[in-house]
């Protein structure tokens, strides 16, 4: 009775396993690349000092900057121990 059981159902359990599996890699990939991508833009004061408010940004290259509202405005840069002077991109 035991080997009919493990004989009978082992292949199932193989099939639910894998494809566990391989919903949990694909959503730890979406996850990480989207984690790494995000990053809190500052405005720059006239001094080159970070403003307090921090703006959702990119730091991925691309066409366009991140600006602190929308698409005008002043641009919005990475807070290097207070320094705002890398400047960051528009997120997607």
């Amino acid at each position: 009775m035991k080997k009919l059981f493990l004989k009978n159902m082992l292949p199932f359990g193989v099939v639910v396993l894998a494809i566990s599996g391989a919903f949990v890699t694909t959503s730890m990939q979406s996850t990480a690349k989207s984690a790494l991508a995000q990053e809190w833009g500052y405005a720059a004061t006239a001094q080159g000092q970070c403003d307090d408010v921090p703006i959702n940004c990119d730091d991925t290259s691309k066409d366009e900057f991140c600006h602190v509202s929308g698409t005008s405005g002043p641009l919005a840069y990475r807070n290097e121990s207070n320094n705002c002077i890398v400047p960051l991109y528009k997120p997607d």
